[in-house]
């Protein structure tokens, strides 16, 4: 079956919120198996929308949150359990819980890290880092339901994001050489607004967080399926389609400030943009290799 037959089965069954029998059947095959292999998880993820049911449990072997090997999963389930208890306590006894959840995920992740300060304000001198964490996890909230999951999957992604974080400046190259090939009139318009300066991290940010917090949870674990499976590269395409969706609207703007508002507002309820991206970088798949 071709890329193309593929992709159009798997959206028609998207779009009636069911799943293609052969792809189910696939997923729950490397599941139940005594030792999952690695290798086809990520192709899984890569080549296929991962059903949300078996997502926590993907993402989670394919991040080493939970082992390879069956017969360990429940043993390791159980200490991961613990761990997330321990912190959650830890931080409600020295004070340092905030009502938002997200900010008390933060919380935990900077006392395991060594990073919290006892008696002191846990958000008081809140880096970048630490805002792309809270961007994570307030998405991850929105895809999970089970607090302990989704502690350990934010920082598990949170990893996948510090390798963005070093691929920044070839990303963003890779963008510039796709636009100005697809639009040279959108690229013109965003270079000369200062989109791609060295000191804006506007276009850093997004693709650092990959686009926490811009596209509608829902569709985007799409985009985040591709990173669990080894693709960093898709930030690239996405950003490209997003861009040139609402070209016409940045195109009269004058000033950064509201073009970051155009973007940030997108949300793409329906998948229209994240589809288009996928479909990108499965037609240029060869041209950058920005994999982990």
């Amino acid at each position: 079956m071709n890329t193309d037959e593929r992709n159009f089965r798997s959206s028609y069954y998207e779009k009636c919120l069911i799943n293609s029998v052969e792809e189910n059947k696939s997923i729950n095959k490397l599941l139940e198996d005594d030792i999952r292999n690695l290798n086809k998880l990520k192709q899984f993820c890569m080549n296929y929308t991962v059903p949300n049911v078996h997502r926590n449990h993907l993402w989670s072997l394919v991040m080493g949150i939970l082992p390879l090997h069956k017969t360990s999963t429940d043993f390791v389930r159980d200490q991961r359990r613990d761990v997330y208890q321990d912190l959650l306590r830890a931080v409600s006894v020295l004070r340092c819980v905030d009502q938002k959840k997200e900010l008390v995920m933060h919380t935990m992740w900077l006392m395991e890290s060594n990073r919290l300060w006892q008696g002191g304000n846990a958000n008081a001198t809140m880096q970048a880092d630490d805002m792309h964490f809270i961007e994570i996890v307030r998405t991850l909230l929105q895809i999970f339901t089970n607090d302990v999951e989704t502690y350990w999957i934010a920082k598990g992604f949170y990893n996948y994001t510090r390798e963005l974080k070093k691929e920044c400046p070839k990303l963003k190259e890779q963008i510039q050489i796709l636009l100005k090939r697809e639009d040279l009139s959108l690229f013109n318009r965003l270079e000369q607004l200062g989109l791609f300066d060295s000191t804006s991290v506007l276009l850093d940010n997004w693709l650092i967080t990959c686009f926490a917090g811009v596209i509608c949870e829902t569709v985007l674990v799409k985009i985040w399926d591709k990173v669990c499976g080894g693709s960093r590269k898709i930030v690239v395409f996405l950003f490209v389609e997003l861009v040139k969706d609402i070209r016409y609207l940045i195109l009269k703007e004058s000033s950064l400030a509201e073009v970051k508002r155009l973007i940030e507002t997108v949300e793409d309820p329906d998948g229209v943009i994240v589809n288009k991206a996928i479909k990108s970088l499965q037609i240029n798949n060869s041209e950058v290799d920005y994999t982990h």
